[in-house]
Order: structure tokens, then C-alpha cells, then sequence
């Protein structure tokens, strides 16, 4: 039988991921990979300037991205990940060059790397998508309360999640388990968390029933 190595949680800024992650990985003995958010050297200017930091900000995510695929294909455990590389690319970098903030030379150098890359990385076993709209990401982006984010612009937030469901409405690389976040509250309501690991379930059993 195969083993379980790479479950991979997306979704937009607020959306859950890094929490449910967190729950997950407890709930199932699975080992945590976060995205480096408290680390990164180009995040807080990012939000201040996305003209001036967009690429840097993106080349970072990227390398650290894949750093960490190379480091759940090489692990004998089961890791879920915060995000995966096809967000870096498809959502975030394919936003930021859509709206002006990466020009197109250094566009087109980004997705030069990202398919370098790629030709090395496997998608996950499952790929969980949390599906939320614009009032429940800003409900959770004030509540987490990270000064740097203040600055997100509902725009940005809605650009994002236009990319998100055009991706997920074409994703091909493996399973994925969509779940809808609006009506769910699974840090305080025990049952919408037995309700989220009821559909992982269902999905791992199909996998690796």
C-alpha cells in the first residue's frame, strides 16, 4: 500500500490555512510545514509598497516553497503543508503581474524558474481548498490582527479569490477536497471541526482504503 506522505491546504489570505494545518497535524500525528510569514524579510514592505516588492516577495515564497516539497519528498512522515508552490505561481505572481505590480521581464523570469522547478515536484496526495468570501476573509484578517495586514485593499483580496477559483476549477495534479469556510467556525465549534476531519476521512479512505 501507498503511504500517505503530502496532504497541502490553500486557500486566500484568511482563510484558515495555517490554523486548520496547526489542527490537523494534532488530530492525525501528521507533521506541520508552515509558510514563512513571521520570517519574511520583504512581507510588512510588500503591503506598504507592492509595486517595489512584489518580485522579491514572490521569488522568496517561491524558493522557500519548494525548499519545503524537497523536504517532504525526502521525509519518511506525513506532512501537511500551508500552501502549496501552484499558488505561489498561479495565484499570487499571475495577480500581481495582472495588476502592474510585476512588470513582464521580470514576470516572465519568474515563471522561467517556477517551471525549472517544477519538473522536480509531485502534488500533494490530497489538496484541501478553503473556500471563503470576501466577509469572512476580513472577519479573520482583523481578528488575527496582524499590523502588516491592515493594509490588504478589498480589491486585492477579490483579485486573489477570482485566481483561486479559476485554479481549483482546473485543477488536474490529484485529489482535491473543497470546503466551503463561511459558515464554518472550527477553532470554536468542536462539531465544524469533526465536520471538516469527517470529509478528510472520506477522502484518505478513498486513497488508501
Amino acid at each position: 500500500m501507498n503511504k500517505l506522505k503530502h496532504i497541502a491546504i490553500s486557500g486566500n489570505i484568511g482563510s484558515g490555512k495555517t490554523t486548520l494545518a496547526e489542527r490537523l497535524s494534532k488530530h492525525y500525528g501528521w507533521i506541520p510545514l508552515y509558510e514563512s510569514v513571521d520570517h519574511n524579510p520583504y512581507l510588512r514592505d510588500f503591503y506598504e509598497d507592492m509595486q517595489r516588492w512584489a518580485f522579491h516577495l514572490q521569488i522568496y515564497f517561491l524558493n522557500s516553497r519548494f525548499n519545503q516539497i524537497r523536504e517532504i519528498r525526502s521525509s519518511d512522515k506525513t506532512i501537511i503543508q500551508d500552501r502549496t508552490i501552484y499558488e505561489d505561481a498561479y495565484i499570487f505572481a499571475a495577480n500581481l503581474h495582472k495588476s502592474g505590480h510585476i512588470n513582464d521581464r521580470d514576470y516572465q523570469s519568474y515563471l522561467d524558474l517556477f517551471q525549472s522547478m517544477i519538473n522536480f515536484v509531485q502534488p500533494p496526495d490530497l489538496l484541501i481548498y478553503l473556500k471563503a468570501d470576501i466577509p469572512k476573509l476580513v472577519q479573520q484578517i482583523q481578528v488575527r490582527n496582524r499590523d502588516f495586514e491592515f493594509n490588504i485593499k478589498l480589491e486585492y483580496l477579490k483579485n486573489l479569490n477570482e485566481h483561486y477559483e479559476n485554479w481549483i476549477d482546473n485543477y488536474e495534479y490529484g485529489k482535491l477536497l473543497t470546503i466551503d469556510m463561511n459558515h464554518l467556525d472550527f477553532v470554536n465549534n468542536i462539531e465544524d471541526f469533526s465536520f471538516i476531519v469527517g470529509k478528510v476521512d472520506l477522502e484518505l479512505n478513498s486513497l488508501f482504503g
